[in-house]
């Protein structure tokens, strides 16, 4: 990835009704970087986007292109010309599938003859060439969609900006054009900024990954920095930490230290202070469940005797919820709940590693977090 800034925010702010919206100090995103922006329904994801792209109006903070400002009437229009916009619902003309993909190259005054070999090509590479006569009017919502990616890759843009564009399609549809502008992301390396509540899209098509909430960045940084060192618990249960403990330290052993949780003592590796309020994160996949686990027969260091409360499935994996003094929820493949024969109120032994454990300092946020 090329890391020169294609383009930045600055104390950029926007109220409405008084109410502080937007509240972005910085944000720079690098020449053909792809970044999500996740957060829940509100998080100011939307509006974000729509400022990037000077849509909003009383907007304070500047936004710049190539490192310039992108101020007057003249320079927005210059600069919304280099980018492209896909919404969550399509926005097509009533007019043929080809005559939408075309649309932004002809605004731009290219010749007819270059149109067509264009617009030939996106078709052709969003699967939907046989398509190009039919009325955008009786496309189905996947077949739209395409049609509405095609017409914004036609452009060539610098910048591609994506507001929840796979949230209205149903799950065949969805990963199927996933995989695609996952394929032509990686061939066209356009530089993109995504809008998504859903954690796994963020994942599988992101250089970096931003966490808002209330109009501000909680966190950004690559899928892996995210996922397994979030900053905070909102962060933490939004990227799919199912299990937060909230323990006190009453013990350092020079690396790991042991905190009382509901009467249990948990052994995790940080340096938090004795004393300190600490909150423990811990993945589902990290918690390993048996009937006849000992502390001797494993390495983790945590092994708890609990009751199953409740088994949900969720496809190819089940989601087990085990009471062991402490709420505890384990990830269990479906072969291993039929052997180990697993059912609510059956008594097993849940254990988990020092080191799988992400630790968030209560006593001094200012300073981050523990990193394992």
């Amino acid at each position: 990835m090329n890391n020169s800034s294609i383009i930045e925010a600055k104390n950029l702010k926007v109220k409405r009704g008084g109410t502080i919206q937007l509240d972005i100090p910085s944000l720079s995103v690098g020449e053909g970087e792809v970044v999500s922006l996740i957060g829940p329904n509100g998080a100011g994801k939307t509006t974000l986007l729509q400022t990037l792209s000077c849509l909003i109006a009383n907007v304070t903070g500047e936004v710049l292109f190539k490192g310039q400002r992108v101020n007057s009437s003249h320079s927005a229009l210059e600069y919304r010309r280099r980018l492209a916009m896909v919404f969550q619902e399509p926005l097509l003309f009533d007019t043929t599938v080809f005559d939408n993909v075309a649309a932004g190259l002809k605004i731009r005054g290219m010749k007819k003859s270059e149109v067509r070999g264009i617009v030939t090509e996106h078709l052709e590479r969003f699967g939907i060439a046989h398509l190009s006569e039919r009325s955008a009017r009786t496309l189905s919502g996947g077949e739209a969609q395409r049609t509405s990616l095609a017409r914004a890759f036609a452009i060539q843009p610098e910048i591609l900006l994506l507001d929840e564009p796979f949230t209205s399609l149903d799950p065949p549809s969805r990963e199927s054009l996933i995989e695609d502008l996952e394929r032509i992301l990686k061939r066209t390396r356009t530089t993109t900024i995504l809008a998504t509540h859903d954690r796994l899209e963020a994942l599988r098509l992101s250089d970096r990954i931003a966490v808002m909430r209330d109009g501000r960045i909680l966190q950004i940084g690559s899928p892996e920095e995210v996922m397994s060192h979030p900053v905070d618990e909102f962060v933490a249960s939004f990227v799919g930490v199912e299990t937060i403990l909230s323990g006190r330290v009453i013990e350092k052993n020079g690396g790991t230290f042991v905190a009382s949780v509901h009467g249990q003592e948990v052994e995790a590796v940080g340096d938090p202070h004795l004393g300190e309020a600490v909150a423990l994160c811990i993945r589902p996949e990290n918690v390993t469940l048996s009937t006849n686990l000992s502390r001797e027969s494993t390495s983790a260091r945590n092994v708890f005797q609990g009751k199953i409360v409740r088994i949900t499935s969720l496809g190819f994996h089940q989601k087990v919820e085990i009471h062991c003094r402490f709420p505890l929820i384990a990830y269990v493949t479906n072969h291993a709940v039929e052997e180990l024969a697993l059912k609510e109120e059956k008594e097993v032994k849940a254990s988990f590693k020092a080191t799988a454990i992400h630790v968030v300092r209560r006593g001094d946020k200012t300073k981050g977090l523990e990193r394992n």
